[in-house]
């Protein structure tokens, strides 16, 4: 009987935990420690160039130091248009002599806008790295490289593909590169995503998002000689948002949060329309059908009679649901960690990622998120990076990738 998918993918996280130990355990952290000033002069050089989302100057400056930097290594590069995305999406591609398709991802857009790496510019302080996208994610970005170059310095060829993938709209849901993610993530065995984890972990499962839109239609009129004449949008928009403040289900990891709200200009005139927007998380993609029905029900009770009421559940990234096959992946880390006598631990966070484009429930590509490098105060004005994990960070990709080509 052949082997389903899920079942191969269960078979590739499992033959890692049986890997020969570390070969030359010692030196590879030492190698790896030997790079540390390098990759901050590298991350500085990152930090210092905003590459918001939409910034399609600041993203093409990245774009080009990252695509300088695969070339060095040898790989064959192609950059690829991301509509709607300001930037574009970079592909390096490496041929072995294995068996192994492995691919390495993480995104090089941030959430700051112009002029946000003139006002703060990389800096190291007491151990940590600041700057605007310091851990989310240039610094992933930097693991990848380095360990790919470190690997094969060690001689490491044993894989039949090797693919390092970075794009430019992550923090606005990849909407331009979510296709390609798919694509390529369907084609290899393993996919390990550099998002930064906030302590000594990797990730093995995140939250999906979407967006919860709710529009009400009423009358505009005099607020001051004739308000009884107008439907009052936003008083109804008030009434609905309570309603709707239960769409939420904690037993299933489900929550929604009303977090932008619109209505009215004029201090003088009964608003017409009116409209919120919440934050729905979600870890079991059925959830999304749930809410919309149950918004659908709640909505028919009006507080004003007349106003046109309207709710729509938009998808924006699905859930990376946990999983064994990931697990087992999470394990071999911790497994390498103990070689230079650290711990890892298996992390499902709230928070959405590409990794949920890359993972297909049943399929057979094992995905891992949480590789980059160890940061916390994301999206904030002190983010910051632990440069003590770059070293160890770098060791474990590149041990990671030698037991998969030892498989």
């Amino acid at each position: 009987m052949p082997r389903t998918r899920s079942a191969a993918a269960l078979l590739v996280a499992a033959a890692l935990l049986a890997a020969p130990p570390a070969r030359g355990g010692d030196q590879l952290l030492a190698a790896a420690k030997e790079r540390t000033p390098a990759f901050l002069k590298d991350l500085e050089t990152l930090v210092n160039l905003d590459s918001g989302t939409d910034d399609a100057r600041g993203l093409a400056q990245v774009e080009a130091v990252l695509v300088k930097r695969l070339e060095a290594l040898g790989a064959k590069v192609e950059t690829m248009a991301a509509p709607p995305a300001a930037g574009k999406m970079i592909v390096g591609r490496f041929q072995g002599k294995g068996r192994k398709k492995i691919m390495l991802m993480v995104h090089y857009d941030t959430v700051f806008g112009p002029g946000e790496a003139a006002r703060r510019p990389f800096r190291v302080v007491a151990g940590k790295a600041y700057g605007p996208g310091v851990a989310d994610a240039k610094g992933g970005a930097l693991v990848i490289l380095n360990a790919v170059d470190l690997a094969h310095r060690r001689g490491f060829r044993d894989y039949a593909a090797l693919t390092i993938f970075f794009n430019p709209d992550e923090e606005k849901s990849s909407l331009g590169s979510r296709a390609t993610i798919r694509a390529l993530a369907a084609e290899h065995d393993v996919v390990l995503s550099y998002e930064p984890p906030d302590a000594e972990r990797v990730i093995v499962g995140t939250n999906g998002i979407a967006y919860v839109h709710l529009d009400v239609k009423g009358l505009a009129s005099h607020a001051g000689s004739a308000p009884e004449k107008g439907r009052n949008a936003a008083m109804e928009l008030a009434f609905q948002m309570l309603q709707l403040r239960d769409l939420g289900d904690p037993a299933k990891g489900t929550t929604v949060n009303w977090t932008v709200v619109q209505a009215g200009d004029k201090v003088n005139v009964i608003p017409d329309r009116a409209s919120a927007k919440a934050d729905m998380r979600l870890s079991e993609t059925s959830e999304l059908e749930r809410v919309q029905r149950d918004a659908d029900r709640i909505i028919q009770k009006r507080l004003i009679p007349e106003t046109e009421v309207t709710v729509r559940v938009e998808d924006r990234r699905p859930p990376f649901t946990r999983n064994p096959a990931s697990e087992k992946l999470a394990t071999a880390c911790d497994a390498v960690y103990r070689e230079i006598d650290r711990r890892l631990e298996p992390a499902v966070m709230r928070y959405g990622t590409d990794a949920g484009f890359a993972y297909s429930p049943g399929g057979k590509t094992v995905v891992l998120d949480g590789m980059g490098v160890l940061g916390d105060r994301l999206h904030s004005a002190d983010e910051w990076a632990d440069v003590e994990s770059i070293a160890p960070r770098i060791y474990l990709t590149v041990r990671l990738l030698e037991r998969l080509g030892r498989e």
